[in-house]
């Protein structure tokens, strides 16, 4: 069960951090509480919450096989998110 530990904690510290990098940018920028930082943000919770109820989703046919596609989905949309990310700042 550590893949799974894991996979919760890369969940929550790569989307963590992009949220922390919003809030960095936008102060460095004098600009706090943009449209752009604000739908970044709103993107990594939905984020958050879809991967964390897709790793505790139980009734999978191949437990392995789900756990590969969320990892490989946080990473999609981890690039997604900082390409907007690199465009704020």
């Amino acid at each position: 069960m550590a893949n799974i530990r894991d996979l919760k904690k890369d969940i929550n510290y790569v989307l963590g951090d992009i949220i922390e990098a919003v809030y960095i940018i936008e102060e460095s920028n004098k600009s706090t509480g943009s449209k752009e930082g604000s739908e970044i943000i709103d993107k990594a919770i939905l984020t958050f919450d879809d991967l964390i109820t897709k790793v505790n989703k139980r009734d999978v046919e191949n437990r392995k096989a789900h756990l590969k596609t969320v990892r490989q989905e946080l990473e999609k949309e981890a690039s997604t998110l900082i390409e907007k990310l690199n465009k704020l700042g």
